[in-house]
């Protein structure tokens, strides 16, 4: 299937949105709740599986969501559709904070693996698929590393990375090794393992966990400073209601224990 050529523009900072355009008769596949906003003319429909197994049938359509829910999204896609006679604009919104990366799929070889919930929107025609690591040690501690997105095609696709964003070139024999949640997306061509972290102290003490990746090149990786997984467990953490501190708790006087005190006199 032939890829709509999408041209785009990406706003903001710390909470970006890309704006894409869309000819007459072109379409963008959106991940389901991304969507900020569109201008009349475009249509919206949602899909079975990502839209490029539509001339496959029942069962390439089945396949196509079957390969969406083993990476955890939802087996739909939607699609924005340009039906009007000039050129609309439909804008898709990062998740949290962090960086839109912007990927032509025909410069890195036709094919991108990244993180399950990276993957922002694209030009109709990319499929997406899933790519399973096939090491036994991967599968068993790769957590959040073992079933990734696949991004197959020649056209736009626009993924997330948390936090500050580091685009990397490994030459071959070179590698990095990495905390899994920290791995946005990378090129076939390069190897990923997962490795033990050496020393029981570093592991129990570290807070760094047990194993960490290993990426070894040929080939570009894109690495995130701030996984959802972190920030969600740094939430959760902080939470009072979940038995977290109290954010108020930094003032010298200890602003929460003494409104709480104050608050109980009052009852």
């Amino acid at each position: 299937m032939a890829m709509d050529v999408i041209d785009y523009e990406i706003f903001g900072s710390e909470m970006q949105y890309v704006e894409v355009e869309l000819d007459p008769g072109e379409a963008a596949i959106g991940e389901a709740g991304v969507m900020m906003y569109m201008q009349d003319g475009i249509q919206m429909d949602t899909i079975f599986g990502d839209g490029s197994q539509q001339t496959g049938g029942f069962m390439g359509k089945l396949l196509g969501a079957g390969k969406r829910l083993l990476t955890g999204e939802s087996i739909f896609t939607t699609v924005f559709h340009n039906e009007d006679r000039v050129k609309r604009r439909v804008a898709f919104a990062a998740p949290y904070p962090g960086k839109i990366v912007p990927v032509d799929l025909s410069t890195v070889g036709g094919t991108l693996i990244c993180q399950k919930d990276s993957f922002l929107c694209a030009a109709k025609g990319v499929s997406l698929g899933i790519a399973f690591q096939k090491k036994i040690g991967t599968g068993l501690f790769g957590g959040e590393g073992f079933i990734m997105q696949k991004l197959d095609g020649d056209g736009m696709a626009f993924i997330h990375a948390g936090g500050t964003l580091l685009e990397r070139i490994l030459v071959p024999g070179e590698s990095l090794r990495v905390d899994t949640g920290c791995v946005v997306a990378f090129q076939p061509t390069v190897d990923f393992d997962i490795k033990f972290v050496g020393k029981i102290k570093s592991a129990l003490f570290s807070g760094e966990g047990l194993f960490f990746a290993t990426l070894s090149g040929p080939g570009k990786v894109w690495l995130q400073s701030l996984p959802l997984s972190r920030l969600a467990n740094r939430i959760i953490m902080s939470a009072p209601a979940a038995g977290g501190r109290s954010a108020e708790q930094g003032s010298l006087l200890g602003a929460g224990v003494l409104g709480g005190i104050l608050g109980s006199s009052n009852d």
